[in-house]
């Protein structure tokens, strides 16, 4: 069995779940067979160690914290409070990776070439990054391979999954459900249109924003002297804010889409992604540093000066919808999702 946060431990063998020893009968065997079965079954070493208590015989083992996962028989097992997970598909990938400095993102993606990316979503960038000031005038003069490279989008003669993500013209090909739908819903249940967001990364964003406040949302339109004003019930830095953040922290192994529901008095964004670990959606509403679930679609994103990356996003929607009088969003994380 392996912990999200492997610290080392002991185990203690002899001794009953009140605290109380108990012994055991083959202790001294149990000093031999224990170390080999350990090693030959999992694949590390342990101290075992006889001890007594109150008179009783009891068989220690004392293990330390391995940096890297442990397998039981080539499975791979989380505690979840008090039960125990076998690791599977996308959850097991993320796990494995984690545990050796590995993002997702930044995983080679083979049979990709520089020539199959789009020519509008580098302009874009390059026109981003140059207001941005956060590239120099020569990286961005550069041809697209050697922008690549500055941005770490490339591992040896691969793309990673992040260039594929944020240049591809149509990066679901490789990633299914690497897009937004967007729905008016009259309640529940009921949906009376939709839309797909398809494309490039920095597409995704742009046009979301653009067709939500042009198709999804009534803006109330009032007069100051002859002046029209429009105002949303979404202030625009506020929805702009939250349609990056899902795109750049979304779990695009899921293979779902992030989902938009616009209803007449409310809208939900929905995202398939993970809080950073020991994280709680409270720690999320204060202060924190910035752990994106993507560092490397981060990276460009804020080269590109469309994010800060100081973990101001949440922050910076509060204080939108505050200066404009609306309510607080409501943040919710499901774990099971």
């Amino acid at each position: 069995m392996v912990s999200p946060t492997p610290k080392g431990g002991v185990l203690i063998i002899g001794m009953s779940d009140k605290g109380k020893p108990v012994g055991i009968a083959d202790a001294k065997k149990l000093l031999v067979d224990l170390p080999n079965k350990i090693r030959d079954v999992l694949g590390i070493l342990a101290d075992v160690r006889l001890v007594r208590k109150e008179g009783k015989d009891l068989v220690e083992i004392h293990v330390e914290a391995y940096p890297n996962p442990i397998s039981y028989k080539g499975e791979y097992h989380v505690r979840s409070g008090s039960t125990k997970q076998e690791l599977k598909g996308a959850a097991l990938d993320r796990f494995l990776m984690r545990r050796y400095g590995r993002t997702w993102d930044s995983v080679p993606l083979p049979g990709i070439t520089v020539r199959k990316l789009s020519a509008d979503a580098f302009s874009t960038f390059r026109k981003l990054a140059k207001l941005s000031e956060r590239m120099t005038a020569a990286d961005l003069k550069g041809s697209r391979e050697s922008l690549l490279e500055k941005l770490r989008l490339v591992e040896g003669k691969y793309l990673t999954r992040a260039a594929v993500l944020l240049f591809h013209p149509d990066p679901q090909q490789f990633f299914t459900g690497a897009y937004v739908k967007i729905g008016f819903f009259r309640n529940a249940s009921d949906v009376v249109y939709h839309d797909l967001v398809e494309g490039d990364l920095f597409s995704q964003a742009t046009e979301t924003v653009g067709m939500l406040r042009a198709k999804y949302m009534k803006a109330a339109i009032t007069y100051e002297g002859i002046q029209r004003v429009e105002t949303y019930p979404v202030p625009f830095e506020a929805l702009r804010e939250a349609i990056l953040n899902a795109i750049i922290h979304k779990d695009y192994a899921t293979h779902t889409p992030i989902q938009i529901k616009v209803y007449e008095d409310r809208m939900t964004i929905w995202n398939p992604g993970h809080l950073p670990e020991n994280w709680t959606p409270e720690k999320v509403m204060q202060q924190h540093s910035s752990k994106p679930f993507n560092p490397e679609i981060a990276n460009t994103f804020f080269r590109s000066g469309e994010i800060e990356m100081w973990g101001r996003g949440i922050e910076r929607i509060m204080d939108e919808c505050r200066t404009a009088g609306f309510p607080d969003p409501l943040i919710q994380y499901d774990a099971g999702e």
